[in-house]
């Protein structure tokens, strides 16, 4: 082929990068590889990333690399059970290995297959250290694992078929298409339904001035039931019931509860046409924990489809629009659709619970003290896709948790690898508490996998010295941190202001022992604990927390730190003492709000709407109101309050003193209580 003509040269565009100054240039020629070694000339400011982290020193370069690794988007978010999450396990349980540390954890009593000893595990890992010689006075402990179940996580479609039909019309309806004309709801049960359908309104049991959307006799035996979410609207499509939003008579829960009550065959839920304030797209299994598991299959259609099914089943001709605005204005009672046209509808769901693992590693002691022990901990686990614990205008989007809680992982990995050299040097006493790591999942969803091991623990509560937690340390400003819990043994203060003191380091040292992170579940055992912490932000719980975000040379000064706290915990003589901090007022964290209300909230509970309420601070605005643990809170200044993300977003919108209403269930009982809200922080 002939070489056409070289074209004639555009010209270059303006560059505005770093390196304007520099003309470019092309040297033909041949180029050696072995001995080409370019050297920046002056006028070049190319970031040197290597000198940076080696001018921070060895622990920040080791933690940053955990960072980065554990926030990479291959670990999916690392929401407990995925894939991710397993691969983030045996990233840590590597490196536990790697340290020459024994398994913590015995085999399960009804597990018949019991893994190698530990010699033979860590001989099977490529440059593993060797292990102690001398024989483990726990010899049963042989997993690096503890499994346990975590029920709420949510179930997980497997497969499903939806269709309707005209058995009158020429030509019936073929299948729906999941995802476009219908979803299968996370509260559904396995199973079959084919048959008529009722349409229920709004399927409101008791709402205001007594509405309702029932009969005295309703019994919906052999039917699917088509019902409206949220609650009767005005003509511009704005809630009647609430001046912003809707009110707590929309939650789907209650309307699924009385439908079900009145034996429906399955269920069927549509967004109403033309709500302003109302989603318009379908949930999916993931975002629909509305309530427990019913025994029934209950999708969602899309309100083009229910219109179009509407159409042919009413028997008057009536469309979705017209049947909405009778029940808008109460005028409609459960009204059976024609007996021509049917919905057939087959789930399958997995059963919502799933496995996951605490990963645990043990630096065996010596000395009298050998069999007491200090705990270290942080959870590995963040919040995947953000289908629960964020922001729902991020569900979907993949959240990468570097500082919640990569930060705090790669924290203890470095503590651990910085104590087990101490213990093996000869600068070493000859008294020593052992070390127990550990690495939690599930936390996200409500402190699961720290509440496990204090439930179904390893060791006696007597025999832990203390429990060190670390989350959210990867964000240290001004060399300031937070720790919580130095009030949680007696004394404690006068055992750690020596080593607050020669840290260098701005300390906010709070004596409470609660707060929303793993080591409240040791505080509630009866065990002193350190919570380090170094502060809020807002990339907390939002895809931009993210591994470039971080600050290695604050995190190595946090290693340090814990480092001489687990230190002085394993080799001072005494047994601390613990004592209850629950009448001390603490500090909020976390919300990015002015204000605070005061409560631990859970994420995991059961899918019901609402916020559950863990634990309540001393002398916050809840405790003011009465609140208590256990409580559920459903409403907020009379609107429906959907979970914690929600709570978290109405905080944002008030100011210390602002008075709200909420509304919440005790014991099957509703209530309002007015919350005088007060400032997050102490002016």
């Amino acid at each position: 082929m002939q070489e056409a003509a070289a074209p004639k040269a555009a010209a270059a565009p303006q560059s505005t990068t770093i390196q304007d100054a520099v003309a470019s240039k092309v040297i033909e020629g041949p180029v050696n590889p072995y001995s080409y070694n370019p050297k920046n000339t002056e006028g070049h400011t190319d970031a040197d990333l290597r000198a940076t982290l080696e001018g921070l020193g060895p622990v920040a370069i080791e933690w940053y690399q955990h960072v980065m690794t554990l926030s990479n988007p291959f670990f999916e978010g690392r929401v407990p059970a995925s894939r991710g999450s397993v691969i983030a396990g045996e990233y840590v349980e590597f490196y536990f290995k790697q340290y020459g540390l024994e398994p913590a954890f015995p085999v399960p009593a009804l597990d018949p297959a019991a893994p190698a000893p530990m010699a033979q595990v860590a001989a099977s890992v490529e440059g593993a250290a060797a292990q102690p010689e001398s024989p483990s006075p726990h010899p049963e402990w042989t997993r690096w694992r503890q499994s346990f179940d975590l029920a709420g996580a949510g179930p997980k479609l497997v497969r499903s078929d939806v269709a309707w039909s005209d058995s009158s019309a020429p030509a019936p309806s073929s299948a729906l298409a999941r995802g476009k004309d219908y979803s299968v709801l996370g509260n559904s049960a396995t199973g079959k339904f084919s048959g008529p359908v009722v349409f229920a309104g709004y399927a409101i049991e008791d709402g205001r001035d007594g509405y309702t959307s029932f009969g005295a006799s309703d019994d919906f035996s052999g039917r699917a039931v088509m019902f409206l979410r949220y609650e009767p609207l005005d003509p511009e499509g704005r809630s009647r019931w609430a001046d912003r939003r809707f009110s707590p008579s929309a939650a789907v829960s209650p309307k699924m509860d009385s439908v079900a009550a009145r034996k429906a065959s399955a269920i069927i839920m549509v967004n109403p046409p033309e709500a302003r304030d109302g989603k318009r797209n379908l949930e999916t299994s993931e975002t629909s924990r509305f309530g427990a598991r019913l025994d029934i299959p209950v999708i969602q259609m899309s309100m083009e489809e229910a219109d179009r099914f509407v159409k042919s089943a009413d028997p008057q001709g009536r469309t979705l629009l017209d049947l909405r605005k009778l029940a808008d204005n109460g005028a409609i009672r459960p009204t059976n659709f024609k007996e021509s046209v049917t919905v057939s509808i087959d789930t399958e769901l997995t059963d919502g619970v799933i496995q996951t693992d605490n990963i645990g590693a043990v630096l065996r002691g010596k000395g009298k003290l050998a069999d007491e022990w200090v705990i270290v901990g942080a959870h590995y686990d963040h919040v995947g896709f953000g289908y629960y614990g964020a922001d729902p205008s991020n569900r979907g989007v993949l959240h990468p948790g570097a500082d919640d809680n990569a930060s705090g992982t790669g924290a203890m990995l470095c503590t651990a690898k910085a104590l087990t050299e101490f213990y093996r040097s000869k600068d070493a006493p000859d008294e020593l508490r052992s070390v127990l790591f550990m690495a939690f999942s599930a936390e996200e969803v409500g402190l699961d996998g720290s509440d496990h091991w204090t439930k179904h623990p390893t060791l006696k509560n007597d025999q832990v010295q203390a429990m060190i937690n670390l989350d959210m340390v990867g964000r240290m400003r001004n060399d300031e941190l937070a720790i919580g819990g130095t009030g949680t043994a007696k004394e404690f203060m006068n055992h750690l202001r020596p080593i607050f003191d020669a840290s260098g380091l701005t300390i906010r040292a709070d004596p409470s022992g609660r707060g929303p992170s793993d080591h409240a579940s040791f505080y509630r055992a009866g065990i002193p604990v350190l919570f380090l912490f170094t502060g809020s932000h807002g990339d907390y719980h939002k895809p931009t927390d993210r591994g470039y975000t971080v600050n290695p040379q604050g995190a190595a000064k946090v290693v340090s730190l814990t480092e001489t706290l687990a230190k002085m915990l394993a080799t001072m003589p005494t047994k601390l003492e613990f004592a209850s901090t629950d009448s001390t007022a603490t500090a909020g964290r976390r919300s990015g709000s002015k204000v605070r209300l005061g409560v631990s909230p859970g994420y995991g509970n059961d899918g019901v709407e609402g916020v559950k309420v863990d634990a309540v601070s001393a002398e916050t605005a809840a405790s003011d109101a009465g609140i208590k643990m256990g409580d559920l809170l459903i409403g907020w200044n009379g609107t429906i309050l959907t979970g914690p993300g929600d709570m978290m977003e109405r905080l944002r919108e008030h100011n210390p003193g602002d008075v709200v209403k909420i509304r919440l269930k005790r014991e099957g009982a509703e209530q309002t209580v007015e919350v005088k809200l007060r400032a997050s922080k102490a002016e």
